[in-house]
């Protein structure tokens, strides 16, 4: 699905990503993990087109899709969500959702005029899928509350939605487990895993939380220094040498990542 190679995003001196190359299969679940400032965000955003590489390509079902800006690739299937959530916080849950689908006829004035009855069905055929959504994720409680007053999780889970609302072909989840009690993390994973197996959706997330990572990914890929350290599965990764020393320093070879919860100490 997804073919990253030898990819490089430099901010004048400072070497993000340093020469990474991925691969992620279709109607997978891959895990990213490494330290603070190894360079997962920024590959992320290199591919979601919110950077253009200072060199290598990136591929989508064999595609070169280098440089192409976020709109042309959320036309594409491939989406992202963010650490922090970018609701929109005066609108309610629902209307969050029927934000999403685009060309909607009622964007333009001339069909508002002109065929108010077309506006009428798309805006019925969008609000019915949102409903889908919020029936989805079992947040029907607060569909129309505001999106601004929901928890942290309950803004992940609006998030995650909003990749729901098209057809997406590989969504990248940048910390979907941050800041998100283990409740609502645990439906969070749960409906992860539906789209995955049920409607085929492709992912690759971000995670400090192992306990999470293994739960839902194969396999997991390692970055430290901006580089692609090692893949694998998760038990083999933990193991790795090279991995703990990443993580723990120099002198704790010895030592597996401590996993607790919220992430490798």
């Amino acid at each position: 699905m997804i073919k990253v190679d030898d990819l490089h995003m430099h901010f004048g001196g400072i070497k993000a990503v340093d020469g990474a190359s991925i691969e992620i299969a279709e109607g997978s679940i891959t895990g990213l993990i490494g330290p603070n400032g190894a360079g997962k965000t920024t590959l992320f955003n290199v591919i979601a087109g919110h950077y253009k590489p200072t060199s290598g390509k990136v591929w989508l079902d064999g595609q070169d899709i280098t440089g192409l800006p976020p709109h042309e690739l959320f036309h594409m299937g491939l989406l992202r969500t963010f650490q922090i959530a970018h609701e929109f916080s005066t609108l309610t849950v629902r209307e969050n959702l029927m934000m999403v689908p685009p060309a909607q006829p009622g964007e333009t004035l001339v069909d508002v005029w002109l065929r108010p009855s077309k506006v009428r069905e798309r805006e019925a055929e969008v609000r019915r899928r949102a409903d889908e959504v919020i029936e989805f994720l079992e947040i029907s409680h607060v569909a129309d509350e505001l999106a601004g007053n929901l928890s942290g999780g309950q803004k992940k889970l609006l998030e995650l939605g909003r990749t729901m609302m098209v057809d997406a072909k590989i969504v990248f989840l940048d910390e979907v487990g941050a800041g998100v009690n283990r409740t609502l993390l645990n439906t969070l994973g749960d409906a992860i895993v539906r789209l995955n197996k049920e409607r085929g959706y492709t992912f690759c997330m971000i995670e400090h939380d192992m306990d999470f990572i293994g739960r839902l990914c194969d396999p997991v890929i390692v970055m430290a220094e901006g580089r692609v350290l090692v893949e694998g599965k998760v038990d083999e990764v933990k193991a790795n040498e090279q991995v703990i020393e990443a993580y723990l320093g120099t002198g704790l070879r010895q030592r597996p990542p401590k996993v607790k919860q919220g992430g490798v100490a």
